[in-house]
């Protein structure tokens, strides 16, 4: 029933970050790190504060990035740079995802609200590198994040994907939102289910989804 429901996708979408890795590796533990230095340094506040701050605009503007943008009028560069200056150590390797995701019919790619130098990086360490036919970062979509659908549409627009045909693999359930709307398929990837009318399939493990696809 499962590859049933995906016979008309030519296209798919991945999100990067606790999709196709497992967030037990805590790379975002990292990330959220650098972010609170980021924005003590740059506001100069204190750690809590700047805590706070980042916590709230993920919540209210989709990313700590765009709230900053908003809010601070900050350049976006340095900050995608320093925040993704982190340690890959625990990502492995996984040759049966990539298996997985080369057999997949049609065009394959990465849109991650992270940079598309990070995401390469991430791709290399879990060994998916040059399965994808485009890479693409919040810088893509003129800054803007998911889940606002207007940044789904630029880099959609930019990878010439059919909506009507395509699935997208996310792990946070506010960016589905956009896609189910857009008429795609949506796969939520995460150890939790989450309920909602926007979501069609739930995994807690994509590699073994996506080998029920083949």
């Amino acid at each position: 029933m499962v590859k049933q429901s995906f016979s008309h996708v030519e296209h798919w979408v991945f999100d990067l970050d606790n999709t196709l890795y497992h967030p037990s590796a805590r790379l975002f533990d990292q990330i959220e790190a650098k972010m609170i230095t980021y924005v003590m340094e740059t506001l100069q506040i204190d750690h809590g504060a700047a805590d706070k701050l980042r916590g709230d605009y993920w919540r209210n503007h989709g990313t700590t990035l765009a709230g900053l943008m908003k809010e601070h009028d900050i350049d976006p560069d340095p900050f995608l740079v320093a925040v993704h200056d982190i340690s890959l150590d625990h990502l492995e390797p996984d040759h049966t995802l990539a298996g997985h995701i080369k057999a997949l019919p049609g065009q394959k790619i990465v849109y991650t609200n992270g940079s598309a130098p990070y995401a390469e990086r991430v791709l290399a360490a879990r060994g998916l590198t040059g399965l994808f036919d485009g890479i693409f970062g919040v810088e893509h979509a003129d800054y803007r994040p998911k889940p606002e659908r207007s940044a789904f549409e630029r880099v959609f627009e930019r990878a010439g994907v059919d909506t009507t045909r395509a699935a997208m693999f996310e792990d946070d359930p506010r960016n589905l939102n956009a896609p189910h709307a857009m008429g795609m398929r949506t796969v939520h990837v995460a150890p939790e289910a989450h309920p909602g009318d926007h979501i069609h399939h739930h995994t807690e493990d994509l590699t073994a989804f996506l080998g029920q696809l083949r």
